[in-house]
Formats: structure tokens, sequence, C-alpha cells
């Protein structure tokens, strides 16, 4: 969730102080929500671990001197449907990976990704995004 999701989280439950039973709708989604990102996260870990380890097979199997050390990641791409098909795709693969590098140079470059908006010397922190509302 983004902040201003949870702010707008905040501003209904201190506007609905009076109506427990939606106090109690909106905890419910609230824990709804968690455990859905929780079981996304460890998918993600999963598939994480894999990759990391197809590739670290890979690198020790090129220094290995192995014929054809791609055979690990090959075969944990193909799994996942995530081999290019096409010139097209291979090309779209590149520029991908090319604007993934830049981006990450960036924010090495300022880790937090915020570009400081000073006012007479200080600070000013900027907050946006759309507000939703809760149902009602």
């Amino acid at each position: 969730m983004t902040r201003s999701e949870f702010d707008d989280i905040r501003a209904h439950i201190n506007a609905e102080a009076d109506h427990p039973g939606d106090l109690l709708r909106v905890a419910r989604s609230l824990l709804n929500d968690l455990e859905d990102a929780h079981m996304r996260e460890a998918t993600l870990r999963a598939y994480y671990l894999r990759l990391l380890t197809a590739a670290r097979a890979t690198v020790a199997a090129q220094e290995a001197g192995y014929p054809e050390p791609l055979t690990f990641l090959t075969d944990e791409l193909a799994k996942r449907g995530q081999l290019p098909r096409s010139e097209d795709e291979v090309n779209r693969i590149l520029a991908d990976a090319r604007t993934a590098a830049a981006l990450l140079a960036s924010l090495e470059e300022n880790p937090l990704g915020v570009t400081p908006m000073t006012t007479g010397g200080a600070r000013a922190r900027r907050c946006a995004g759309a507000s939703r509302s809760l149902p009602r």
C-alpha cells in the first residue's frame, strides 16, 4: 500500500470512530491485503532464489569450462516462459536491461530517489498520489 492509502485509511478510521462495524470491515480488508502481500512476497522470494541459483550455477559452469554453461539459466527462464522468441523481443529485452541499469545507477547516486526541493535552505517533503475512497 502507498503512504496516501494509509493516510486515507487513518482519515476514514478517525471520521468513522462511532461506527465499529465499518472499522471491523476495514480491519478485515487490511488483514486480507496483508496476507495477499505476504503470499506474493513468498512467491517472489522463491522465484528469486531459483533464478539466483541458476545464475550462480551458470557462472560456476563457465568457470569450470563446461561446454554449455548457459544450460542452467536457460532452463530456469524457459520454465517461466521468459526466453525471447523473436528478434524484436531480444531487442526489447536488451533495451529494458539498459534502462534498468541506468535507473539503478541513478538510484545509487540518489538512494532515496528524492529530488531536494529547497525553501529558504530547508528541504521540503513532497507527498504525491491519488487518494482512494473506502467503501461505506
